[in-house]
């Protein structure tokens, strides 16, 4: 730190700024440098406001508080870090991509990393903070909110191109280089290498998971490589596992933190069935273990002792101590190591029930076809995209009419969802953004009594691939479409009230997001399948 001074009302304070040297500024030139690659070719769901909320309002809690403390004014360094990791993860549901300034839950950030930096100075241990505190003020803030109001990054930011490899290089070159000075590089692999061991015994076991960005279920090698892989995963381990000041000191310590914070959020992961229970499930590893530390500090060599070393620890553990053990003693250890490993491999096996296989139940239990029931032939031929024919060659020359009457069949079902007054109905045929779009009418209508719902007459229709909603959304099929649509309006007691058309020119999205049926996923104007 270099200190200058600052004067007010003729009272001279300190100022104290952070060398160049500083690895906190380390830190921030990568998660900055995140953010900008976020904000101009990642498509982050995430604003300029909603980043500067969270980092100003740390670093005003910060400068307060060390003032009152210190009178001095101490650059908020790591309170500043705090704002911008929780600005990282923390996203507000409902923010568009690519609108740079919206102030949309600018509150949510700004209160969220307040009481997430507040943690310091509340939760504490022989002089020390317990918790990191973006990761614990994350966690807390998903479980209270729940995923209708905020959610965690998404796991897959893109698909590999220049800019996701440049954005790879940044946080694993970065966090390499600042976690090998701190000495926490060991602690950073030891959790990489556990945790993919750990997951590819969840994953082997048919776990699958719903996710946003998925054209279907993520299941088995696909789930294990997208989470192993995944740029949020690399965030965390190389910038909220390795924080300094709430990680073990000793080696020895580090590198069993990092086994069981793999362990703990594995455990954790296991038995969620979509994403957010997955994030949610691996950040909460941390919050386990950062609770647990001072158990594993009495237990663990004393750090900088001579037993504090890795290779001499582990040899230690095989022998028991002894350096003349026989081999039946070495071999019985070992037996014992290999069965604690099972235990929590069976562990995680029995945890992850709940998401083995389809991860929902089949969409179609309960669906009353007959009153959405479409013809075929009143529809019109479907040009294939060659996008979609080289993706998928049996889906683009046999499937696609299934599709399209499906889509159809959604379509009208929205239609009985909103008179009936059926949310479980939208579920069944809705997801993401256009689920979040019909529940909305749906209220709507409840709250004025005044249903308005659409019946669509398609006269063309091509289809080609698709990224609806932004690049972190992953692929969709798009049927643009033209034809006409007769909006019919009900009163509350489902008598017509009107009835006009008009010709439409929209993209129909649909995935299957969760399953075998194919699901709407959003209605775009024609540019969005251009």
């Amino acid at each position: 730190m270099s200190t200058r001074t600052l004067t007010f009302g003729g009272t001279t304070y300190p100022l104290i700024l952070p060398t160049l040297r500083d690895p906190r500024l380390h830190v921030a030139a990568v998660i900055l440098t995140i953010h900008l690659l976020g904000q101009t070719v990642l498509d982050f769901r995430l604003s300029i406001p909603q980043i500067l909320a969270a980092i100003l309002t740390c670093a005003v809690i910060e400068v307060t508080l060390t003032f009152r403390h210190s009178r001095s004014f101490v650059w908020p360094a790591s309170a500043m870090l705090t704002g911008s990791g929780v600005a990282l993860i923390l996203r507000y549901v409902g923010t568009p991509p690519g609108d740079h300034w919206t102030f949309e839950g600018w509150y949510l950030f700004a209160a969220i990393a307040g009481l997430s930096l507040l943690t310091k100075y509340v939760i504490r241990y022989r002089g020390s903070h317990v918790f990191n505190p973006s990761n614990v003020g994350l966690v807390v803030a998903f479980v209270v909110l729940g995923s209708s109001v905020i959610e965690p990054l998404d796991f897959w930011w893109g698909p590999l191109d220049l800019w996701m490899a440049i954005a790879y290089a940044v946080i694993i070159v970065g966090g390499s280089l600042i976690t090998r000075r701190l000495r926490l590089l060991g602690l950073a692999i030891s959790f990489w290498v556990s945790f993919a061991i750990l997951l590819g015994i969840l994953a082997a076991s048919g776990h699958c998971m719903v996710a946003n960005w998925a054209f279907a279920p993520v299941c088995g090698v696909d789930y294990w490589r997208v989470i192993t892989f995944s740029p949020e995963l690399m965030i965390f381990l190389f910038f909220m596992i390795t924080d300094p000041k709430t990680a073990p000191s000793g080696q020895v310590g580090r590198i069993a933190f990092g086994m069981l914070v793999a362990a703990a959020s594995v455990l954790l992961m296991a038995p969620q069935t979509n994403e957010f229970g997955a994030k949610v499930g691996l950040l909460a590893g941390l919050v386990l273990m950062c609770a647990v530390r001072p158990i594993l500090d009495r237990v663990l060599p004393e750090p900088r002792s001579a037993a504090d070393d890795v290779r001499a620890f582990t040899a230690r553990l095989a022998t028991g101590g002894t350096p003349a053990a026989g081999a039946l003693r070495v071999a019985g250890r070992v037996a014992v190591g290999v069965v604690a490993v099972l235990v929590v491999g069976v562990g995680i096996v029995v945890a992850g029930t709940p998401a083995r296989g389809l991860v929902l139940a089949n969409p179609e239990t309960g669906l009353n076809r007959s009153v959405a029931r479409i013809d075929p032939s009143t529809l019109p031929p479907i040009t294939v995209g060659e996008d979609v024919a080289n993706w998928d060659s049996e889906l683009a020359t046999q499937g696609m009419q299934d599709v399209v009457v499906t889509l159809a069949e959604n379509l009208e079902l929205e239609s009985q969802a909103l008179l009936s007054r059926d949310p479980d109905l939208l579920t069944k045929v809705d997801h993401g953004d256009r689920l979040a779009e019909m529940q909305a009418r749906l209220q709507a209508a409840i709250d004025t009594g005044t249903t308005t719902v659409d019946h669509y007459q398609f006269d063309a229709m091509d289809v080609s691939l698709l990224v609806p909603f932004g690049m972190q959304t992953g692929l969709s099929l798009g049927f643009h479409s033209q034809g006409t649509v007769i909006h019919e309006t009900y009163d509350a007691d489902g008598n017509v009230q009107g009835q006009t058309s008009e010709p439409f020119d929209l993209v129909f999205a649909v995935r299957r997001a969760t399953g075998d049926r194919w699901l709407n996923v959003g209605v775009l104007p024609p540019s969005a399948g251009s």
